[in-house]
């Protein structure tokens, strides 16, 4: 879990401990929509991202989009946790407190990568990628992929260069932070690269599928934040040797690679708000009454009990389909049951 502290509309910057996300890069809701102010009115920004600010100007639009879906990831992966990407700031942002820095590292791969096959960017393009060497060969080989090639490259470039410019003295807890999140960030983006896939498309008379043409997709968001969560349950631990480097603290695992998440200590439990850390809290939370994982009253609520109320939702119901093609539903009110934490 690491840091991540906006206010307004907001990017990545560098996080702090677990998985994390970075500080604040405020952005004008106005630079957002269209507008192009200069670069040094990004507040957050370092210098090398400044100048690829001013570089790549029409890049930062999808950056703040990239950061912002990996930040609704976040929400939805963590909300059955204590902690579920919320911040003791409501206000409008791209990135919360703690949220993975993986997560935003990754949306900024989907986003660019995007961007380049729809033509919204002026440095690149579709796909160049290589023909996959066991595509069939009367399969054509082209189409308008995704440029994750490029995608990848450019996050590398603009969400690592705030770690890369710090310098810190070796053996440091901050060094140590440096180099997590340079790893987290790293995992992020190969976990975009490695669920991409091959997406074909048949032609030929009446849908015979004569023909096929085939090019590079990036998966659906939610398949990346699904393994990077996974990856986040199993992180592994980790702490300095004596030359300074990151190294596993407990031997009997397996040694992380570059596609798996790493922390150097452990989160705090979440149960109450603190400032300091940027929890909210579980105070007010609904909660799971005959659950026994972390969405269960006794653990979300950290023990201390939990009130029960009536409440009146509106769901969906009657659901008819009708030839061709739509399905009907009808509105339907009921009183449940809910349990919130005290």
């Amino acid at each position: 879990h690491g840091v991540c502290v906006l206010k307004t509309t907001s990017l990545c910057g560098s996080p702090s401990s677990r998985s994390l996300a970075m500080n604040p890069l405020l952005i004008p809701e106005a630079y957002i929509i269209g507008a192009q102010p200069l670069c040094s009115q990004l507040v957050g920004l370092s210098q090398g991202q400044k100048k690829l600010c001013q570089l790549y100007q029409d890049h930062m639009q999808y950056i703040g989009e990239g950061a912002k879906t990996g930040i609704r990831e976040c929400q939805y992966q963590f909300r059955h946790r204590r902690w579920n990407c919320s911040t003791v700031d409501n206000s409008s942002h791209l990135c919360h407190w703690r949220a993975p820095s993986s997560l935003c590292a990754a949306g900024v791969v989907n986003a660019v990568s995007r961007a380049c096959r729809e033509g919204e960017l002026s440095s690149c393009g579709c796909s160049r990628a290589a023909r996959p060497k066991d595509l069939p060969r009367d399969w054509l080989w082209g189409g308008c992929g995704d440029n994750l090639n490029y995608g990848y490259r450019f996050s590398k470039e603009f969400v690592d260069a705030r770690e890369r410019e710090k310098s810190y003295p070796k053996g440091s807890y901050e060094s140590a932070r440096l180099m997590m999140n340079i790893h987290n960030n790293e995992a992020g983006r190969r976990t975009v690269s490695d669920l991409a896939n091959v997406s074909c498309k048949c032609h030929g008379v009446s849908g015979s599928c004569s023909l096929k043409t085939c090019w590079l997709q990036l998966a659906d968001f939610r398949k990346v934040g699904d393994a990077l969560k996974e990856k986040y349950d199993s992180s592994a631990s980790m702490k300095l040797n004596s030359r300074g480097k990151l190294v596993q603290k407990f031997s009997n695992f397996n040694a992380p690679t570059n596609h798996d998440l790493v922390y150097i200590e452990s989160s705090p439990d979440y149960c109450l708000k603190n400032q300091s850390t940027g929890s909210l809290g579980t105070v007010g939370r609904l909660c799971n009454k005959t659950s026994e994982g972390m969405d269960g009253c006794e653990l979300m609520c950290c023990g201390r009990g939990y009130d029960q109320y009536k409440a009146q939702i509106v769901e969906r119901c009657h659901c008819k389909f009708h030839w061709c093609c739509y399905v009907k539903c009808k509105r339907c009110t009921k009183i449940v049951d809910q349990f919130v934490c005290k």
